[in-house]
């Protein structure tokens, strides 16, 4: 197999033409220290053979004719690709050669050339990255790449430094004059949001960015005459031992921060640290499965116990709920139930001294006295396991009220305990008593120089002074192993991992932080897969993505969500707080903030047009949760909203059915519940295919009103679980409802439309309700 030069590695090829030559070397050296193969495109399509070897490819003829022989670009790509297993080609910018076509290449990768393009709306040129038309980042540097991915959508940015390092800044263009949004780390623990229009507006470690544009390309224009609107997504990654994270300078220019957190773990270059995407839909970019637990109300022991929890505190919280009618389905025992022991020594510092308690570290995987009980018949029964079966078998959780009593249709589903993803907040302690086996050493955090410039943590002034027993990553799987069967063995439905981040301070000596992480993660999800084997979303809405609703004193903060069958938007007045960058905290900018006023239109719910299928018009039922209102919105329209400080409000957007020329309808939900139309399981239209078409002639002698005197037009079939007054929409008043067969009684508001009626409390935990509505 021929190579491109004496450092290629065994079985790799190296294939390239250029015909200036003079970056022939940087080619060569890219793709020898990656281990990968190369193949050159030119602008013509030609595809060219070794320069400095006149060895031919496995399987594959030598072109004659030179350093470069002409052939057809698939065709030869193909070759290499079967035969020398090439994974990078290097194609000239103004290649019109069709890459894409080629199946079997795991990825392209594009270096700088003087205009680089990825898919065909995206390109580097002239030193300015362009998405459809419009710059989004000028100046762009010359060691700055884009990589085309072939198993995702998008592009990736990459950067090459001379010089071998565990930390690299990269600029790679400016940015002035677009709205983009962030998420950015203020502390080591926690995120928050940052909206702004220049480079400098960039906090340090920003996790995610999205930058709003138009479409200079478009050949269409929106309803309201405007270009479409273009989001690209910015999302730094992992590569290899290497992290990135992006950041803002005062020269406007965004910048890769690359880091391994081992200053012996460095290099000089990265091809996919930061993931680019571009769309018209900023919500279409990662969908996350949720398990199952989140579809219940569950109770956590943190806020009520914090540490001080015991299990008598559980037990005391789970009858307390219980009897006040929300019988929790899931419980969450936090922080509190271990046994730990606090080896902190005194110092003269008061803030290491009280953060103190963070250097407390775990001195056994079993449950501490506050847990330890008895069974029944004086049988001594591990202390954990009672408290479990005790919430399990014994509190009427998720019951069902009945006129005498409450009624437990089925066991607790999930219990859940707390702990650390190093043990404890300071790790395992060494040598301890029965742990000797885990090798658990000492370590002293050292923190990114990110988040050292934003919010410095207690925790870690602690921890840097008193240390972190830290498990090495060979023996971390035999301890969570071991921790999670006894939790298991105890009746554990899974485990709340805590204090991730503190693992990402700890990687030298251990390959950095990404690899120390990684090895974590790994062993940690390994022992839960063999433990615990049964172990949506809200968004902003586009109008208010680039908006601070914190902070700037005009914006309401609007989020939205969809059901099966409806959409909701939640308005907020949370203005008069935020993190100040300046201060390095969360504090109040505004004592007194205002009220607001903004508006909500269906729109709001981004995807409403697809729950609402391919036949409706546009028109949808607004019903307001706090206010009771209900008003039927025409397509386009918009509904006024105003809240003081503090306050909110949620809208159910129900697509409006059109039925008949004369009757439309929409069902809402369970009105007095905060998700109403989270009830609503189906909606379906039977129109009756005998129904009598009434003339118009009204008998003003006729005893019988109009709604009786005519055959139904049709049959509304809904299923809805819960209990309590059910709403909907509709256009004319009902022929007659009936809830599994039964008819009920209902009422009907001619003014707005609404119909109610009551459902009561279902014998069986999540029950259907088989509704039918005649109109």
């Amino acid at each position: 197999m021929a190579t491109g030069g004496g450092r290629s590695r065994p079985g790799r090829a190296m294939w390239w033409w250029d015909p200036k030559l003079s970056r022939r070397y940087w080619y060569e050296e890219a793709a020898v220290e990656a281990g990968l193969a190369v193949v050159k495109v030119d602008r013509e399509g030609r595809c060219g053979g070794g320069t400095r070897s006149d060895r031919g490819l496995t399987g594959m003829r030598r072109p004659r004719g030179g350093t470069g022989g002409t052939m057809r670009c698939e065709a030869a790509v193909k070759a290499v690709v079967d035969a020398a297993a090439v994974r990078v080609v290097e194609c000239d910018g103004d290649s019109d050669v069709n890459l894409s076509s080629i199946k079997s290449l795991p990825e392209l990768r594009f270096t700088h050339q003087p205009k680089m393009t990825v898919a065909s709306k995206t390109s580097i040129s002239n030193g300015n990255l362009v998405v459809h038309g419009k710059t989004i980042l000028t100046g762009v540097p010359d060691n700055i790449v884009l990589t085309l991915g072939a198993r995702v959508a998008g592009a990736f940015i990459g950067a090459s430094a001379s010089d071998s390092k565990s930390l690299h800044v990269f600029p790679i263009g400016t940015l002035e004059g677009l709205r983009f949004m962030c998420c950015f780390r203020f502390k080591l623990w926690w995120m928050t949001q940052r909206m702004g229009t220049c480079g400098r507006d960039v906090p340090l470690e920003t996790q995610f960015m999205l930058i709003e544009s138009k479409d200079e390309t478009a050949e269409t224009v929106t309803q309201e005459g405007d270009t479409p609107t273009i989001y690209t997504v910015l999302l730094p990654l992992l590569e290899g031992n290497f992290r990135a994270v992006l950041q803002g300078n005062d020269r406007n220019e965004i910048e890769i921060c690359l880091e391994s957190g081992d200053n012996n773990v460095q290099t000089n270059q990265g091809y996919h640290l930061v993931y680019m995407h571009t769309g018209t839909n900023p919500f279409e970019v990662i969908n996350h499965a949720l398990p199952s637990f989140v579809d219940w109300f569950g109770w956590c022991t943190w806020d009520a116990f914090y540490t001080d929890v015991t299990a008598e505190g559980v037990d005391e919280g789970l009858t307390s709920l219980t009897e006040g009618g929300t019988p929790p389905r899931f419980l969450i025992i936090d922080d509190g139930w271990q046994q730990i022991g606090n080896e902190a020594k005194e110092s003269k510092d008061c803030l290491v001294q009280e953060g103190a308690q963070f250097a407390s570290r775990l001195v056994g995987i079993k449950e501490n006295e506050k847990f330890q009980k008895n069974g029944k018949k004086s049988e001594q029964v591990p202390g954990l396991k009672h408290v479990v079966d005790e919430s399990k078998q014994h509190h009427n959780v998720k019951c069902v009220p009945t006129v005498a009593s409450f009624v437990l249709p089925t066991p607790f589903a999930f219990v859940y305990v707390w702990h650390a993803l190093v043990g404890y907040w300071g790790g395992v302690k060494p040598a301890a008593d029965g742990m000797e086996h885990y090798d658990s050493a000492l370590a002293y955090p050292v923190q990114s120089p990110g988040v050292l410039g934003n919010q410095p943590d207690i925790v870690m002034d602690s921890l840097a002074v008193h240390g972190l027993g830290l498990v090495p990553p060979k023996k971390v799987f035999n301890f969570y192993n071991e921790l999670h069967a006894y939790l298991a063995s105890c009746g554990v439905d899974g485990v709340k991992v805590d204090v991730q981040n503190i693992i990402e301070t700890l990687g030298a000596g251990y390959g950095g932080r990404v690899a120390l992480t990684r090895s974590y993660h790994q062993a940690l999800e390994a022992s839960i897969s063999r433990n615990f084997p049964d172990n949506g979303c809200i968004a902003p809405t586009r109008d208010c993505l680039f908006a601070d609703p914190a902070r700037d004193g005009i914006s309401l903060l609007k989020v939205w969500n969809v059901n099966k069958c409806s959409g909701l938007v939640g308005v907020f007045n949370c203005q008069g707080a935020g993190w100040c960058k300046v201060e390095k905290k969360t504090r109040i900018h505004d004592v007194s903030p205002g009220t607001l006023s903004s508006s909500v239109r269906t729109t709001d719910v981004d995807n409403i047009a697809q729950i609402a299928g391919d036949d409706w018009n546009g028109d949808a039922v607004v019903y307001a949760f706090k206010s009771g209102e209900i008003v039927r919105l025409p397509k386009g329209a918009s509904l006024p909203v105003t809240l003081k400080v503090l306050d909110y409000e949620l809208f159910h957007f129900c697509p409006v059915k059109e039925i008949a020329d004369n009757i439309s309808f929409a069902p809402i939900g369970l009105l007095d519940m905060f998700n109403a139309s989270g009830a609503l399981e189906q909606f379906e239209v039977a129109l009756e295919t005998k129904a009598e078409l009434f003339d118009g002639d009204v008998s003003s002698e006729s005893p019988i009103p109009l709604s009786e005197s005519r055959s139904p037009t049709a049959t509304i079939s809904l299923k809805s679980r819960g209990c309590g007054r059910f709403g909907a929409y509709s256009s004319q008043q009902p022929l007659k409802v009936c809830v599994d067969v039964e008819e009920f009684g209902f009422n009907y508001c001619e003014d707005t439309g609404l119909l109610t009626f009551n459902l009561p409390v279902p014998e069986k935990e999540m029950y259907l309700w088989q509704i039918k509505i005649q109109v």
